[in-house]
């Protein structure tokens, strides 16, 4: 897992600061640090307070971080006071990170400037020369420029202008600059925009000392934008982290603060945060649990009841199933199997890995041998195997197999595992509870055979391996994947019913 290390301010209301920052990382897969410069009190309609860290506390944080788990990216946000801006370049270059992200809080929305002069002078002179990519609004720009003495510097009026403050701006030191547009929307002819009715687009201009590179995004009429330079700098960071190089990590970022303006929902009375986690998807089960969580769900809970405490499943229980339906089932139940192993042969060729291909191809040979046992078992019952390959499948047998091979033809290898899943995993749960249920009848009973059956180790292994394949391949399927799944796993167990229902019938 990739480290971030952020550095900045703490928002109480959550949409900025440090708990943006966290969010934006967890959303991109990395790993979140954090060394706390000041606390607020604030919310969507201003910020009513602030605590500034005491630096040497900050230094501790710092510290603390980079010399256990480590940084592979650090992004700086608000600095607060010049002795931090001081500290946080001397750790910087201590500790050497190999990228540094800054984005330099020192405008408020309103134009008020939030870091005294003295620390803008400190991220001048000793943070922006070890900077890989800086990312300022337009007033920030602005305030960095005339700081180092540009006194004539102005807000550009024209995409051209803003290019030339860019490349003004890389002449501080940073490795890259990326000069946000939000502050100079402009028409679909590129030309600056009187109002937010002419605006269509913005543009971000990236400069690495040669070369400029535009990200034009839509304009968007929301309020919904605080904390976006936060989650801009922040998604810059994970992606640097995660490998991309400076354009495609910036573009990538550019892309999900678009998203997650258009995606926000309002929150608060004033300007509420994005929406962070629009490109995410969380599955309702913890890794290894798919099928606790599926057996636990009210639209499968009664289905899988039926199957597993049907009355045929009782009378093989207490002994009282009437024999010739018992026979009947055997019959169709053999019947049944060639088409299980065919449905498992097939699944074989589904696989694209060894190990699944190896899986299958095992089940089938484990078939195989319960066919032999089978047989065997119903000849104890006088029944051989011209009698059994001489009856005919029933409705129940047809419509339960070729659903499954169905399945197997016109879907993917998991949409097959999970409709074999009921009969494979079922009649495992189905031996076990009888087995171990004080009123089942052991002695004299003619069907005990079937459940020891079930409850050896052969067969309790096969389903250990398959409901492990099983898990880990749900694992990396989205949600509405995961709901059709479902719905093929209700059809199979109800197939399965209706073969019980069918041994009734017989």
């Amino acid at each position: 897992m990739k480290r971030v290390l952020v550095i900045a301010g703490s928002d109480s209301s959550g949409g900025a600061g440090l708990e943006a920052d966290q969010r934006v990382l967890a959303a991109h897969s990395c790993y979140a640090l954090t060394a706390t410069t000041a606390l607020t009190a604030q919310n969507t309609l201003g910020v009513q307070d602030i605590h500034v860290v005491p630096t040497a506390f900050v230094r501790k944080q710092i510290n603390a971080g980079l010399e256990d788990i480590g940084a592979d990216v650090v992004k700086i946000g608000m600095l607060a006071s010049a002795e931090t801006a001081e500290m946080v370049s001397d750790a910087l270059r201590q500790h050497q990170v190999p990228s540094l992200v800054i984005d330099p809080v020192m405008i408020s929305t309103s134009g008020s400037q939030l870091l005294p002069s003295e620390a803008v002078k400190i991220v001048r002179e000793k943070l922006l020369p070890i900077t890989t990519i800086l990312t300022p609004n337009i007033p920030e720009a602005v305030l960095l420029l005339r700081d180092s003495g540009a006194a004539d510097v102005k807000s550009p009026q024209s995409l051209d202008e803003a290019i030339q403050l860019a490349k003004q701006l890389f002449s501080l030191g940073p490795k890259y600059v990326l000069l946000k547009g939000g502050h100079l929307p402009l028409t679909a002819e590129y030309t600056t925009a009187g109002n937010n009715r002419d605006a269509s687009i913005v543009v971000d201009v990236l400069y690495d000392g040669k070369d400029v590179t535009l990200f034009e995004s839509e304009f968007l009429t929301s309020k919904n934008t605080h904390g976006t330079g936060c989650s801009l700098a922040s998604a810059i960071a994970a992606n640097l982290a995660g490998g991309m190089d400076v354009v495609r990590a910036v573009r990538a970022a550019c892309r999900f603060v678009e998203a997650g303006i258009k995606t926000s929902s309002d929150m608060g009375k004033g300007h509420g945060p994005i929406n962070h986690f629009h490109s995410l998807y969380l599955l309702p089960f913890a890794p290894g649990r798919f099928l606790e969580y599926v057996l636990d769900r009210p639209d499968v809970k009664p289905a899988w009841k039926e199957f597993t405490e049907h009355p045929f499943v009782a009378g093989l229980a207490n002994g009282t199933l009437p024999l010739e339906k018992f026979k009947h089932y055997l019959v169709q139940d053999y019947l049944y199997l060639v088409h299980f192993a065919r449905s498992n042969a097939l699944a074989a060729y589904k696989h694209t890995d060894m190990e699944g291909i190896a899986m299958s191809a095992r089940i089938v040979l484990h078939i195989e041998q319960e066919m032999a046992l089978h047989l065997d078992y119903c000849e104890s019952f006088g029944l051989s195997k011209e009698d059994i390959e001489s009856c005919k499948e029933t409705q129940a047998c047809t419509a339960y197999s070729r659903y499954i091979l169905d399945v197997g033809q016109s879907e993917d290898w998991l949409a097959l595992q999970v409709a074999l899943a009921p009969c494979l995993i079922g009649y495992g749960a189905i031996a076990k509870r009888l087995h171990q249920d004080e009123t089942s009848i052991r002695t004299d009973n003619k069907y005990w055979k079937w459940i020891e059956n079930y409850v050896a180790d052969d067969y309790q292994q096969a389903v250990a391996a398959g409901s492990k394949l099983l898990e880990s391949r749900m694992r990396s399927v989205s949600p509405t994947r995961m709901e059709e799944l479902i719905k093929i796993f209700v059809r199979a167990t109800e197939l399965e019913i209706s073969f019980w229902g069918m041994g009734l019938e017989g």
